[in-house]
């Protein structure tokens, strides 16, 4: 990769583990400055989930990056300022993009899953929606603050599929077409001051919970249709993929005209050309490429044959064409 983002400084919230990492790596492959925050900086968290900052930081230092830990709560707004606070002392002022990622539902949907809504207590919507769609609001306000001073930025807000179509529960849904609205509310308030706001939603991700869900799959004899999906890893995306697009937005100079947007991360890896860590570059979830194979998977070996036509957003949206239930 090239050094196209030397002089760029980013951060990069929740990125002990996950996509937060590969963006992270991501970026700093690509040349960046790069904070990350995290609740684990140098052991494992109590939930016994891998990762820590140390262990991002020493993978972006691997592909030639700078990288910066800073651990933090991301429920605690007086840390998260002090962290603003602190990137604009060390940097001048200078924040070129938030990557807001962070995120602490999984524990919470996994324990709720496949129960409904009303037979888990209300505390499931804070688990998952708090560390998560608020505190993304929060990182925005002080981000744009900064931005604001040098009238240019990039602000992108992971979200997901599961903001159209059903997948971990109401409170999930819910949560992440609500990260939608605000990438794009926000982009309409940001615009005068020349700074992007996009919704970023990758495809099915192996992560490390992820490739834990797949394994427990592998396990079972009697499982969904949809499940085969999870596990063949059929049109599967690494978490640097993500960070390679995101680096490749933060080059171009029109982000502005992408802003208030959802932004597809298969979608914009084929735009600009970019391929995954195994060379390969999956298709959208609404190419017909995926969908098809994904109803058939016999299909498979023979995806090359399906044309890579994406269903409309019009289709989607009007629910005449439903979305995989990934």
């Amino acid at each position: 990769m090239t050094k196209n983002l030397l002089g760029k400084v980013a951060l990069v919230t929740g990125a002990t583990r996950g996509i937060g990492k590969g963006i992270a790596i991501g970026l700093g492959e690509a040349g960046a400055t790069v904070y990350i925050t995290g609740r684990s900086l140098n052991t494992i968290s109590s939930d016994n989930v891998s990762g820590t900052l140390l262990e991002t930081k020493q993978e972006v230092e691997k592909v030639g990056g700078v990288c910066i830990p800073v651990q933090i709560d991301h429920s605690d707004d007086e840390q998260v300022r002090l962290l603003f606070e602190r990137i604009e002392t060390e940097q001048n002022g200078q924040l070129d993009l938030l990557v807001n990622n962070v995120f602490s539902g999984v524990r919470a949907i996994a324990n709720a899953y496949g129960q409904p809504f009303w037979k888990n207590t209300p505390s499931l919507w804070d688990s998952i929606n708090n560390v998560g769609l608020r505190s993304h609001y929060i990182a925005s306000v002080f981000a744009a603050r900064l931005m604001s001073q040098r009238q240019q930025g990039l602000i992108c807000t992971i979200s997901s599929w599961g903001g159209m179509s059903y997948i971990f529960g109401a409170a999930y849904g819910v949560g992440k077409a609500a990260c939608d609205r605000l990438a794009a509310d926000m982009a309409v308030e940001l615009k005068a001051d020349n700074i992007t706001s996009v919704s970023i939603w990758p495809g099915i991700v192996s992560t490390e919970h992820m490739l834990e869900f797949a394994e427990d799959l592998n396990t079972q004899d009697d499982i969904q249709p949809h499940d085969v999906t999870f596990r063949d890893n059929f049109n599967w995306e690494t978490p640097l993929l993500t960070g390679r697009v995101i680096a490749s937005l933060l080059e171009q100079q029109n982000t502005i005209n992408l802003t208030g947007k959802v932004q597809i991360v298969a979608e914009l890896a084929q735009k600009y050309r970019i391929v995954d860590e195994d060379g390969k570059r999956p298709v959208s979830l609404r190419s017909l490429r995926f969908i098809v194979p994904y109803a058939i998977p016999t299909l498979r070996k023979y995806t090359w044959l399906i044309p890579d036509f994406k269903i409309p957003w019009f289709l989607l949206q009007w629910g005449m064409v439903q979305s995989p239930k990934i």
